[in-house]
C-alpha cells in the first residue's frame, strides 16, 4: 500500500523532492505550450481529501491513458494532493503555485476556495455541490476566471431526494435533514422545510461541522422521533458515509443518501448521478483540454443528466418498512 507523506508538518526533503519532481517537468515544457506535444510532460496538481484509490479517480485516470495522457510518460501526477485534511489544503495550493502544475484539480468548496484564493492563473477543474451559488463561477455558461467544472445540480437534487423519501416511507409525518453547516445554506434548508410543510410533514433541521458530530446529532434526531432522515449533499457527509449508514442502521432510521453508491453500500435509498461516471465522461474530457491549452472561462461548467435511484430493499427489511410496489417498480436498481 502507498504510504503518502506529508507535506505539512512532514520532512523538508520530502517537499523538496515533490518541488524537484514537477518543477523538473516544468523546465521540460514552458507553461506557453498551447496544446499536446510529443515529448512534452504535462503536470497534475491535486487538492482532494479523498484517497488516490478513489474509484472516481480510478476512473479519471484510466480515461486519460485512454486520451493519451499516460501516467509516468507523458502526465505526472501530484500524489501528495490526495487524503489531504481540510487545514493542509491551503499549503499544499501554495506549493502548487510554486512548483507552476498545468492545472490543479480541486474537490469540494473548500479545496476550490483556496485554489482560487493561490492563483488566478493556473486553470483550476473543479467539482462540487453547486459552483455558482457557492460564488465559485460567475455563471454555468461563462464561468469567468480560470475556474471550470462539474456543479452538481445539489440544491435541487436535496429537494428531490427529499420528496421520493417520503414517498417511501408510508404515513410519515415526522422526518430530519443531516446537514453539513459549511455547505447548506439558510435558504436552502428554508426552502427544504416549506416544501415538507406544502406536504403535511414537519421537517427538523441537524446540523454538523465536523466528524465527531455526527453519531450523536443522528442520536438527536432520532431522539426527536423523526421516523425518516434525509442526508445532504456535502463532502463532509459523504466522507463519513459509513458513520451514518451503520448509526442510522442501529437506530432503525430510514435514510436517503446523495448517491446510488450508498444504498449499494447498505444505505436504505440513494438518488443522484455516478461519482465514477461523472469522473470518466466530463472531467476527464475538461482535463484533457485545459493540459492542451484550452481557457477555463472558455469552457461552460457542466452538470450531470443521468440520474439514478438506488433502493435497498435488504435494508428495508430490516428497518421494518414495507415498500410500496408502485414506488419499487420506479428505482433503477433494486438490491435483494
Amino acid at each position: 500500500m502507498h504510504k503518502r507523506a506529508s507535506l505539512h508538518g512532514g520532512t523538508p526533503m520530502r517537499r523538496r523532492e515533490f518541488l524537484a519532481f514537477v518543477g523538473g517537468a516544468a523546465a521540460l515544457a514552458p507553461l506557453a505550450a498551447r496544446a499536446q506535444e510529443k515529448g512534452r510532460t504535462y503536470r497534475l496538481g491535486n487538492l482532494h481529501v479523498f484517497p488516490r484509490k478513489a474509484p472516481w479517480y480510478v476512473a479519471l485516470f484510466d480515461e486519460l491513458q485512454r486520451l493519451g495522457f499516460i501516467e509516468g510518460q507523458n502526465l505526472s501526477v501530484d500524489e501528495l494532493g490526495y487524503g489531504l485534511r481540510v487545514e493542509q489544503l491551503a499549503e499544499h495550493a501554495s506549493e502548487l503555485v510554486k512548483a507552476q502544475v498545468d492545472v490543479i484539480l480541486a474537490g469540494g468548496d473548500t479545496a476550490i476556495r483556496v485554489a482560487q484564493q493561490a492563483t488566478a492563473t493556473i486553470p483550476i477543474l473543479a467539482f462540487t455541490d453547486d459552483m455558482v451559488g457557492a460564488g465559485l463561477a460567475v455563471s454555468l455558461a461563462k464561468p469567468g476566471g480560470n475556474t471550470t467544472g462539474v456543479s452538481l445540480l445539489s440544491s435541487d437534487l436535496d429537494g428531490k431526494r427529499q420528496d421520493i423519501l417520503i414517498e417511501a416511507v408510508p404515513g410519515l409525518r415526522r422526518m430530519a435533514v443531516l446537514a453539513d453547516l459549511k455547505a447548506t445554506t439558510p435558504r436552502h434548508l428554508e426552502a427544504l422545510q416549506d416544501a415538507a410543510r406544502g406536504r403535511g410533514i414537519e421537517l427538523s433541521i441537524h446540523q454538523v461541522t465536523k466528524p465527531d458530530e455526527i453519531a450523536p446529532t443522528i442520536d438527536a434526531a432520532k431522539t426527536s422521533e423523526v421516523a425518516a432522515l434525509n442526508v445532504l449533499a456535502s463532502p463532509l457527509l459523504f466522507a463519513n458515509r459509513q458513520v451514518i449508514i451503520e448509526r442510522t442502521a442501529a437506530l432503525r432510521l430510514p435514510t436517503m443518501y446523495q448517491w446510488p453508491d450508498e444504498a449499494e453500500q447498505g444505505g436504505f435509498i440513494g438518488y443522484g448521478p455516478r461519482l465514477v461516471q461523472l469522473y470518466r465522461e466530463i472531467m476527464a474530457r475538461q482535463l484533457v483540454k485545459l493540459l492542451r491549452g484550452a481557457k477555463p472561462a472558455d469552457l461552460p461548467i457542466e452538470q450531470p443528466t443521468r440520474f439514478e435511484l438506488v433502493i435497498n430493499l435488504k435494508t428495508a427489511k430490516a428497518l421494518g418498512l414495507t415498500i410500496p410496489e408502485s414506488f419499487l417498480v420506479r428505482a433503477d436498481k433494486v438490491i435483494e
